[in-house]
Order: structure tokens, then C-alpha cells, then sequence
């Protein structure tokens, strides 16, 4: 009998160094926003993304290469930035073939916590590219971890949500004993019949829409493979794996 491959989920980023990277597939996922941003520029036509850990390094790097520099912090522009980290703000006629150059609080930073920890094979998830994940991790038949960037190392439910979306979708090609997937999955099942009704629960939800009035890009982080493609993390670059 052939063994299936493992997966696990893991809640925040400070549980991240409790999982073997080296032979598996991470999934970065950052659902308000930046793996919903990420999805949005590649899909309306962007060369790439670059993400980095810091405001400086935006900058510079998007001058050196004519790039456009963008992120936040705390939900709002980070200071000397003019782009933020809205996935509504990046339409095709905004980015298409341009290079974006990415910082936010958690979901970069985590990606570059996974590289430090040796991942080798990182991609970024949310729900507008659900199916393109799914079809991915199942197509690779390596062991996945679903990578959660919380809030500065804090649990946060949207993320989760998202994790257990994906293991509803593809557990049947996988053999998974974690806890923290099986609850993700429950959870998920609980609320997916209206995502949108439970989010004014979500701490996130209170920084992004009673704090800045984002509603509509909560909308759009919660709602099925509207930019459904699959951001690939290669070479310092998030760019579309083409198929």
C-alpha cells in the first residue's frame, strides 16, 4: 500500500519552526490581505512580486528595477509608501506588466521566516485562488504545511478558516494526524454556508472596516478563485506557475 503524503497546519508563525520545511510543500497564507493581494496582482496581469521584510528595502528595490513599491503595517500605507496592501487597488490597468515590491506585517515577514527555515518549495494561498492551491498540493503529492501568518505570531480565525477550506477540499490525498488541521477543517465546515456573515467576529475585521471602512476588500479575501491563479515563490520572486 502506497502512503499518502502529510499535512499539518501550522497556527502562527511561531509555531513554524516545529515543522519539517525542507520536504514540503509551505503555503503562505495571509487571507486579509496580502496572499489575497498577491493573488490579485498576478492575475491582473503583474510581471511578479517581489515581497520583502522591510519599508527601506521596498523602496530601494523598486527604484532599482523601476518597480512599484507598496505595503503596510497595521492595516494602513506603511510611511513612505504610496500603495498599500489592498488586493482592489492593483486593477489590470494599474499593473499589468509592472513589478510590484511587497512588505506587510505578517504575510511577507512569514515568508521569509519559511525561507530562513529551509523551504525549498513555497506558495501563497487565499480564498480568490482556493482552487489553484487545492489542485497544486494535490497534483505534487509532497507533505504540505499550511503555513498561518496570524497577527504578529497570534492566532487569527481568517487564516484558519482558509487552512480548513483547503483540507475539506483535498484531505482524502493525504494522511493527516494535527489538530490544529482538524480543527481548522471543522471550523471551516461550520461557516463556509456564509464566510461573510461570521467575519464581523474576527478581530481583523474590526481593524480593516470599523477602523478604515475596508469592506469590500473583505469581500474579496473571502470570496472563491476570483484571481485563481497560483503565485510560486522562485528566486526571490512570487510569479504565476504556468500550468
Amino acid at each position: 500500500m502506497i502512503s499518502k503524503p502529510e499535512l499539518h497546519t501550522s497556527l502562527s508563525p511561531a509555531l513554524l519552526h516545529l515543522y519539517d520545511l525542507n520536504n514540503s510543500v509551505v503555503v503562505i497564507i495571509d487571507v486579509f490581505r496580502a496572499t489575497s493581494t498577491i493573488a490579485s496582482v498576478l492575475y491582473n496581469g503583474a510581471k511578479c512580486v517581489i515581497p520583502v521584510d522591510s519599508v527601506p528595502k521596498a523602496i530601494e528595490i523598486s527604484k532599482n528595477i523601476g518597480g512599484i513599491a507598496a505595503g503596510e503595517r497595521d492595516g494602513l500605507i506603511a510611511e513612505g509608501l504610496q500603495h498599500g496592501n489592498s488586493p482592489l487597488e492593483y486593477t489590470r490597468e494599474f499593473i499589468e506588466n509592472k513589478v510590484l515590491v511587497l512588505t506587510t506585517t505578517n504575510g511577507t515577514r512569514l515568508l521569509h521566516m519559511a525561507l530562513e527555515k529551509g523551504a525549498e518549495s513555497i506558495i501563497s494561498g487565499s480564498f480568490p485562488n482556493l482552487s489553484a492551491v487545492c489542485d497544486h498540493l494535490v497534483a505534487e503529492k509532497r507533505n504540505v504545511i499550511l503555513g498561518c501568518a496570524g497577527w504578529k505570531d497570534r492566532f487569527n480565525l481568517e487564516d484558519t478558516l482558509f487552512a480548513g477550506a483547503v483540507i475539506s477540499r483535498i484531505k482524502e490525498h493525504f494522511t493527516i494526524h494535527c489538530d490544529s488541521s482538524l480543527m481548522a477543517e471543522a471550523m471551516f465546515v461550520k461557516h463556509k454556508s456564509n464566510l461573510l456573515k461570521f467575519a464581523p467576529q474576527l478581530t481583523h475585521y474590526h481593524r480593516l472596516v470599523e477602523r478604515f471602512g475596508l469592506i469590500e476588500d473583505i469581500k474579496y479575501c473571502l470570496t472563491d478563485d476570483v484571481a485563481n491563479v497560483l503565485p510560486v515563490y522562485k528566486e526571490g520572486k512570487l510569479i504565476i506557475k504556468s500550468r
